[in-house]
């Protein structure tokens, strides 16, 4: 796991202030050598997420092409591009977070779900093929999927729910030719826009129709921006499945969770906690109350409070399965900001100094504003089993 890899420099410094095209490229020659001391390369990468700066104007195959381009082998990473209006450090414009598979492409079970690039977009690629889905072996990653048309770039449906069904059936489908499923799934992620409970609940209860008890473990937070402009919402899935006898299996897992943590306010399959092979993965903690699905807040409208409280409920996962948060690999932390550097260095020590050990890799995702002026914090993460 890479977290939210910028155009650093030795001294932490961004190399290329306000350039978002001199930032891809630096940005990727630290994730190049996050990965290279790993034993692996850009070409190792399954999956590639990048918060990019942008009010959703930003023409996302320009992105795309250069990052792809640089990777330089097919078929691509599976790629979900975010714009969001700020970034964590001043002058930064982009972060790359990826999980790479060492040596997957030798592996003899690789499956991928691609697509030609079309129209004036094509020119902008070595390769003019996007990666929706890609399966190395046991684990798999579809990219961020909206409701758009590939071909005319317009919406499929319109209206929050239309366009979650259509988002979902795309997933269903991209997984059926992975070979997997929704219960295949470990992790969902998604982006919505919605800033009250009614909004959230109206998209959350028909996303949750597609998994079945016990699903993943899952994230979904608001958003201020999407491309095309049309979208209103964008989710992803990363998944496990095994291949033996000619024919595709189920992996079973083991799920966690503590009475401590927190319920959904409406019936959902999710899990809190989910161990698979040598990993273990958490669902998006927020500071609700404990013991209860009454979606209180904890310490309302105090992020680091809440970022101490719900790194507490992350240690209770982790705990769960007789290890401690010493064991993360990757944390991915979504707070609300003013967007000023003080308000990223108190949030980042905050969760720093609730981690036994060194900080693991993390992306943190500063935003104007989160699910509710109460609840103001999201983090989730992954970590050794």
């Amino acid at each position: 796991f890479v977290g939210g890899a910028g155009d650093f420099d030795a001294a932490g410094a961004i190399r290329s202030p306000g350039a978002l095209e001199a930032q891809i490229a630096g940005a990727l020659d630290n994730v190049a050598g996050a990965l290279a001391a790993e034993s692996c390369g850009l070409a190792d990468i399954v999956r590639l997420k990048a918060f990019y700066r942008s009010d959703g104007a930003v023409d996302e195959w320009s992105l795309r092409a250069a990052l792809s381009n640089a990777i330089g082998a097919a078929p691509a990473p599976v790629m979900t591009l975010n714009p969001v209006p700020q970034q964590p450090w001043p002058g930064q414009e982009i972060q790359l977070q990826a999980i790479a598979l060492r040596g997957w492409r030798e592996l003899d079970d690789v499956r991928s779900v691609t697509r030609a690039v079309s129209g004036p977009p094509a020119e902008l690629f070595d390769d003019p093929t996007v990666t929706d889905g890609l399966r190395a072996g046991e684990f798999y990653a579809v990219g961020g999927q909206t409701a758009t048309d590939w071909e005319s770039g317009r919406s499929l449906a319109q209206g929050g729910v239309d366009q979650t069904h259509a988002v979902m059936a795309r997933l269903g489908e991209i997984q059926t030719e992975l070979g997997a499923s929704f219960q295949d799934a470990v992790k969902k992620e998604g982006y919505y826009f919605g800033t009250t409970m009614d909004e959230w609940a109206a998209m959350a209860a028909l996303r949750a129709t597609y998994f079945r008890e016990p699903a993943a473990v899952a994230t979904v937070v608001p958003c201020h921006a999407l491309w095309p402009q049309e979208a209103l919402t964008k989710v992803e899935v990363v998944g496990m499945r095994e291949h033996w006898n000619g024919f595709d299996k189920y992996i079973p897992r083991e799920d966690r969770w503590p009475k401590r943590v927190w319920d959904w306010p409406i019936p959902v399959p999710y899990r809190q906690g989910i161990r698979l092979r040598d990993t273990i993965w958490t669902g998006g903690q927020v500071p609700w109350e404990p013991n209860a699905n009454t979606g209180k807040a904890m310490h309302p409208g105090d992020v680091i409070a809440q970022a101490r409280f719900v790194m507490s409920y992350i240690e209770d996962i982790l705990h769960a399965f007789d290890t401690t948060t010493g064991a993360l690999r990757l944390l991915v932390c979504y707070f609300a900001s003013s967007g000023s550097v003080e308000d990223t260095r108190a949030f980042v020590e905050a969760v720093d100094d609730c981690v036994a050990g060194p900080l693991p890799p993390i992306t943190a995702v500063p935003q104007p504003h989160l699910h509710s002026d109460d609840t103001r914090v999201e983090i989730w993460g992954v970590a050794d089993a």
